[in-house]
């Protein structure tokens, strides 16, 4: 079944271009189980043999997470968290998954929507609690489009760096995963900068200190 579908989505990039990518990366920052890792990299590799542009794909990708994710977030704005914790499930939103998504949102405020663009799983719940707790909608959108932005020119260079030694995974699914599991110590580099970049976002939306803000009525 899983393979099925992974070959359906090649066929949606390879076909359709910038469209295909912007589809599935909005099911994707969605509660639909599409993994960005089998659309991202494919599409720059077909952006290496010309078909499409680089620049493009990460832009397709990005608009493509966004509205996604602002529709997770006004979903839940409108039903509010009763509703999401008597239905959610069926949404495969079960109420452990949603608490644990208002946990990090909690902690982590306004850069944890930057930060949660680039984790598995928490990728597509953050709009969920965020709703819920009416975080402005500037907020969220800046910090969305930055952190989906920054994933999927990871992820695109990534791609290109695999695929490009191995042009025949490209039409083999399976072996494409794998690859890329394989060689993953290739974006560790770009994990050490994704970590710098959240620690001065998280820096920059800290709440400011009452002392701090004492002093400067003060002066």
């Amino acid at each position: 079944m899983l393979h099925d579908l992974i070959v359906l989505w090649f066929g949606w990039v390879e076909q359709m271009g910038y469209l295909g990518v912007f589809l599935l990366m909005a099911m994707e920052s969605s509660i639909l189980p599409v993994p960005s890792e089998v659309v991202i990299p494919p599409a720059a590799y077909f952006a290496a043999q010309g078909k499409m542009d680089l620049l493009g794909v990460i832009v397709a990708g990005t608009a493509g997470s966004y509205v996604g994710a602002i529709v997770m977030y006004a979903a839940s704005r409108y039903l509010g968290r009763p509703l999401m914790l008597r239905f959610g499930k069926y949404i495969f939103v079960p109420p452990e998954k949603l608490e644990r998504a208002e946990r990090f949102l909690a902690r982590y405020e306004a850069g944890g929507i930057f930060f949660a663009r680039l984790l598995p799983v928490v990728r597509h719940l953050i709009g969920i609690p965020a709703g819920i707790v009416r975080m402005r909608v500037g907020v969220y959108s800046a910090m969305t489009v930055l952190g989906s932005a920054l994933w999927c020119a990871v992820l695109a260079f990534f791609g290109q760096a695999v695929l490009g030694d191995n042009p025949e995974l490209i039409r083999d699914p399976n072996a494409l995963l794998e690859t890329l599991k394989a060689k993953s110590h290739l974006i560790g580099a770009g994990v050490l900068v994704l970590a710098a970049l959240y620690i001065g976002v998280m820096w920059v939306t800290r709440p400011r200190s009452a002392t701090g803000k004492t002093a400067r009525e003060g002066a």
